[in-house]
Formats: C-alpha cells, sequence, structure tokens
C-alpha cells in the first residue's frame, strides 16, 4: 500500500466514528436485506436451471441420440449393401487431385495417422 492512500484511510478513519448507531445500524440492515435479496436469487436461478436440465436438456438429448442412432443404423446398412455389392469391399471415390493434396509425405506413409481402411480411401493403392 503506498503511503498516499494509507494516509487518505487514517483521515478518513475518525470521520467514520462520526456516524451515530442508528446510522450503522440502517446501515448493516440494508446490507443483511441486500445479501437476502442476492440468496433468494441464487436459489431462483439454481432451481431454475435444475428444471431446465431435467424437463430440456436431457429429453432434447434423447431425442437427438435416437435421431443420430437412426441416421448411422442407416448409414452402416448402405455401407453393407455397397460392400455386397463389390465382393466385400467398400468401393473407393475417383482420385481427384483437388482432394488429399499432399506438398510433403507424412513420415508414416500415404495415408493420415488415423487411417481406418473401412471408411477412407487408400491412398497407398494407385489406381
Amino acid at each position: 500500500m503506498s503511503f498516499l492512500p494509507r494516509r487518505a484511510l487514517l483521515r478518513s478513519y475518525p470521520a467514520a466514528r462520526a456516524y451515530s448507531d442508528a446510522a450503522i445500524a440502517q446501515a448493516r440492515e440494508k446490507w443483511v436485506a441486500e445479501q437476502h435479496a442476492i440468496e433468494h436469487h441464487a436459489l431462483q436461478t439454481t432451481d431454475f436451471w435444475r428444471k431446465m436440465s431435467y424437463y430440456v436438456c436431457l429429453p432434447a438429448l434423447a431425442v437427438f441420440g435416437t435421431y443420430v442412432y437412426n441416421v448411422e443404423i442407416e448409414h452402416a446398412a448402405h455401407n453393407e449393401h455397397l460392400m455386397a455389392e463389390n465382393d466385400g469391399k467398400l468401393p473407393q471415390p475417383p482420385r481427384y487431385e483437388y482432394l488429399n493434396k499432399r506438398n510433403k509425405p507424412y513420415p508414416w506413409g500415404p495415408n493420415s495417422l488415423f487411417f481406418n481402411p473401412k471408411t477412407q480411401r487408400d491412398m497407398s493403392i494407385d489406381d
């Protein structure tokens, strides 16, 4: 704490004693009322978000989870159909020059580090 604010604090302290007990009690009651209002607001807000979580978020998660599950099941069925038509392998997409463009090769090979042969084109196979 620097010298000037400390000196100002010491100067204002005797003036604080000049307040009457009634003024101090009134200020204390005002502060307590504000604290109760803050606590009441916090309880209302907590209750609101608890209800939002139970009655809005959880049902929404269930609905969208079911939707995504159904879409993925359809996608898997489509892939099974494609594999049945192509002797058990997924057909490779066309090799366009603007897709999978690499200026430098990866140190581990032509495919990405997280290569999945069931869903991605194998870049080590030349057409």
